[in-house]
């Protein structure tokens, strides 16, 4: 697992794969909570309110990428 300051916005680094500085690329991944959250509000009656988890950041979490060799640098879970 990486030790790289990531967050939840691109950051400036040296890529340990390629050795560029950069800023990282962005991909946003539904988990198993994303999954959980959506079937809960469903339950609830909330099923028109599941799809927008899956739209928006909030319940996703978010993998850093080289974006000249797309080397996998962390993940920010929040």
């Amino acid at each position: 697992m990486s030790t790289l300051p990531l967050g939840d916005e691109p950051t400036n680094i040296v890529c340990p794969r390629c050795g560029q500085s950069i800023l990282t690329k962005l991909d946003y991944k539904a988990t198993t909570r994303t999954h959980i959250i959506a079937l809960i509000l469903c339950l609830m009656g909330c099923w028109f309110c599941a799809p927008v988890l899956y739209c928006t950041s909030c319940a996703r979490n978010i993998e850093h990428y080289c974006p000249n060799c797309n080397a996998f640098l962390g993940i920010y879970d929040h």
